[in-house]
C-alpha cells in the first residue's frame, strides 16, 4: 500500500498562472516581422537557437529574447535594422511585466489544502522573473516551501526532498508538463498529478508510459485536485 501523501508540489508556469500564450503570441509577431528578411521557416530556427543557449542563458523571457535577437540576425544575414531589433526588446519586456493571471480554481485548492499537506512550489527559470511571478500572483504566503531551480529533473528533485526531510513515497508532484514535472517525479518513486495546458513549448513534449501506470493521474482542473488527493490518502 503507498504511504500517505503528506507534502504536495506544485508547478507555477501553466499550472498556477498563464504563461506559455504569452511566448506563442510573441512568436507570432517574430515570424511577422521577419517574414520580409527571411520567408517561412523563422521559428524552427527560433527553436534551433533557444536549445542551443539553453545551457548559457537557461530557461525564461530572457533568454527568449537574446534568442529571438541572435535569430533575427543570423535569418536575415544581418540585415535585420536597428528598429527591429528595438522591437524585440520591447517585446521582452512587456512579456516581463505581464499580468499574472491565476487558472481557474487554484487559489481555492491551494487554500483547501494547505490546511492538512505542506504545499510546496517548484518552477524552473531565472531567478529575477520566477520571483516576481510568484510575488505578484498573490499565492507566496500560502506554501509551505518555495524553491525557484535551473532544471527539473532527477536529481533536482531528489535533493530537494533530500533537503526537507521528505521521502518519494509521500510526495505528490502536480504540473503540466509530462518532461519536467511528471516523469522525473515518477521514477525517483513518487505520485504525480498531471494538469494539461492548451498549448506546450515544443522542448516540454512527452508522453506518459507504461511506468507511470497507477502512479499518474490526469485531471482537467485544479479545482479536481483536493478531491482527488483524499482519494489517495
Amino acid at each position: 500500500m503507498a504511504a500517505k501523501v503528506t507534502a504536495i508540489a506544485f508547478d507555477g508556469d501553466d499550472t498556477l498562472w498563464h504563461n506559455e500564450r504569452f511566448f506563442t503570441v510573441t512568436q507570432e509577431r517574430f515570424a511577422n516581422l521577419l517574414l520580409p528578411y527571411a520567408g517561412e521557416g523563422v521559428l524552427e530556427r527560433l527553436h534551433a537557437t533557444e536549445m542551443r543557449n539553453l545551457r548559457l542563458f537557461g530557461y525564461g523571457i530572457k533568454g527568449f529574447t537574446l534568442s529571438m535577437i541572435e535569430t533575427a540576425i543570423e535569418a536575415s544575414n544581418g540585415e535585420a535594422r536597428s528598429s527591429d531589433i528595438k522591437t524585440v526588446l520591447q517585446w521582452g519586456k512587456e512579456m516581463l511585466q505581464n499580468p499574472i493571471e491565476l487558472l481557474e480554481g487554484v487559489k481555492e485548492a491551494i487554500e483547501s489544502l494547505r490546511e492538512r499537506y505542506r504545499l510546496m512550489l517548484i518552477t524552473k527559470g531565472d531567478l529575477f522573473d520566477q520571483e516576481s511571478k510568484i510575488a505578484r500572483s498573490g499565492l507566496a504566503d500560502l506554501f509551505w516551501q518555495v524553491d525557484i531551480v535551473s532544471e527539473k529533473d532527477l536529481e533536482t528533485y531528489r535533493r530537494l526532498l533530500s533537503r526537507h526531510a521528505i521521502t518519494p513515497d509521500e510526495w505528490l508532484m502536480v504540473g503540466n508538463s509530462v518532461r519536467s514535472d511528471i516523469l522525473p517525479a515518477v521514477e525517483i518513486g513518487a505520485r504525480a498529478v498531471h494538469i494539461p495546458y492548451h498549448t506546450t513549448w515544443v522542448h516540454e513534449h512527452a508522453e506518459l508510459n507504461e511506468a507511470t501506470q497507477g502512479k499518474v493521474w490526469t485531471i482537467e482542473s485544479m479545482a479536481d485536485l483536493p478531491g482527488l488527493v483524499e482519494s489517495l490518502t
